[in-house]
């Protein structure tokens, strides 16, 4: 039998995946969790992890894509995915941090962000380009590409 592999139509349904939710579910406290995170991930994979909660921090509370960026050193390419699951997801991070389907309308998430990120030096440093706003035609053309 070849390796299992999970689809969007049916990772749900997949008993493994139903026996790591159980199992998830049964931490007690945060120290419970930490250690069966670590037992069942990567360093690499737990730190893929956190990086994407803490950019979906950011995300709602309204922090652009290039600041979050060079904030967490999380590639462009992972905020924009983090966004799009904020926006069309299950709904995991909006309910963890409280947040809207259109996150940057100031949602109160539950946890603030880190105060570990590295502030940059006092060194001038060029003023950020504002974000365009998304056209409806933009809109549209995201919609029918996912």
């Amino acid at each position: 039998m070849g390796k299992r592999r999970f689809t969007e139509d049916s990772y749900r349904r997949e008993p493994w995946f139903q026996s790591l939710c159980e199992a998830l579910v049964s931490c007690k406290t945060k120290e419970d969790m930490a250690h069966f995170l670590r037992d069942i991930g990567t360093l690499s994979e737990l730190q893929a992890w956190s990086e994407r909660l803490e950019v979906a921090k950011q995300l709602v509370q309204g922090l652009s894509y290039r600041d979050i960026a060079a904030k967490t050193g999380a590639s462009t390419t992972t905020v924009t995915r983090v966004a799009k699951f904020i926006e069309n997801g299950e709904g995991g991070y909006r309910k963890f941090l409280r947040a809207h389907r259109h996150h940057r309308m100031g949602a109160k998430p539950i946890l603030q962000s880190t105060e570990s990120i590295p502030v940059p030096s006092p060194v001038q440093q060029p003023e950020p380009l504002a974000e365009r706003p998304v056209s409806p035609l933009q809109k549209m053309l995201e919609k029918h590409k996912s």
